[in-house]
């Protein structure tokens, strides 16, 4: 089987644009090859250095989530980055042959430095991180990852730094392909991209209560003032939420806001029933995980064992590649 490897920062619990943007793919991808699902802790570090203390508590409410998901321990890997020592070490490996031209051309990097203006990110873990994470991917060998079309240039970036280690040492590195989730994107309920940092997001672990509030406080249509007036369903993020969520019926849902056959408030309380059915085994995944905590440490426990145990034999093929010699 073909491997996939993916992760997610442990910044705490995750809402209903990574159920769509990634946990679904996940669960499906775990059917179809062999994946490799991570903890990327040490990526949380490079913006996040200066307060550890939450990390612990992220990483239990992260993989609670995923796990209360779908995404199934007895069909993937799922392990924690800081765990498998040759991440760092491939890490260390990769930065010494990568130009540094390649990683200021980052798109993300960019960005990112004009959106945490509040974080000092001149450092060098930040600069590398898009190497940290080429070596996590070819750590495993993966020959697919799962991204979404922004991250594009990460995989790219990986395929020219494997294509120069294999230049360099010998063909090691398969060069990996970018897998694009097809899927809508999901606004937070203010209208703009779903985000902690913006405290518009709907979590997983919100109970129905939360959620309707939520709901009802989402941004339609400011030009609909009564109910008989015609709506306008593009913009407004209800639409957003029936078009992601509710699919079979979004054709309808538009129509009847077009022609004024269905309200604001009737439209809410339609999306609300939709997310409870969503939610419900979830939230009974969640308290069944949340009142087992030993189950979620056995479970990366063992995935660290099998990711430790891959990363093992890929590095010391690696160390007779470079330096002509491994470590049996």
């Amino acid at each position: 089987m073909e491997r996939v490897l993916s992760g997610m920062r442990p910044t705490g619990k995750l809402h209903l644009g990574h159920l769509l943007g990634a946990l679904k793919n996940w669960q499906q991808l775990q059917n179809e090859y062999e994946c490799f699902y991570m903890v990327a802790d040490w990526h949380a570090l490079t913006t996040g250095y200066a307060d550890t203390t939450a990390f612990k508590q992220n990483i239990m409410d992260m993989v609670v989530d995923w796990l209360s998901a779908g995404i199934s321990p007895e069909k993937c890997t799922i392990f924690q980055q800081s765990h498998v020592k040759e991440h760092a070490e491939l890490y260390l490996l990769l930065s010494i042959i990568t130009p540094i031209s390649w990683l200021e051309r980052n798109p993300t990097y960019k960005e990112q430095i004009i959106q945490l203006a509040n974080v000092d990110l001149s450092t060098h873990g930040f600069l590398g991180y898009p190497v940290l994470q080429a070596a996590d991917i070819l750590l495993y060998r993966a020959t697919v990852v799962p991204i979404g079309v922004d991250q594009a240039p990460h995989i790219e970036l990986t395929r020219e730094i494997a294509r120069r280690f294999n230049h360099f040492y010998g063909n090691i590195f398969p060069e990996p392909q970018e897998k694009l989730a097809q899927v809508p994107k999901l606004p937070g309920i203010d209208g703009r991209k779903m985000s902690k940092s913006y405290e518009n997001c709907i979590y997983l672990a919100d109970t129905m209560d939360i959620v309707a509030k939520k709901i009802q406080n989402m941004f339609t249509d400011p030009t609909r003032i009564h109910v008989s007036d015609p709506g306008h369903p593009e913009g407004c993020v209800v639409y957003a939420f029936h078009q992601a969520f509710n699919p079979q019926d979004e054709k309808i849902v538009k129509t009847e806001c077009l022609e004024a056959k269905r309200g604001c408030r009737a439209c809410k309380s339609n999306l609300a029933d939709i997310l409870k059915l969503i939610m419900a085994e979830i939230h009974e995944r969640q308290i069944e995980f949340r009142s087992s905590p030993k189950i979620i440490e056995q479970i990366l426990e063992q995935g660290n064992k099998r990711a430790s145990k891959i990363a093992s034999c890929t590095m010391n093929e690696i160390m007779k590649a470079v330096f002509g010699a491994g470590r049996e």
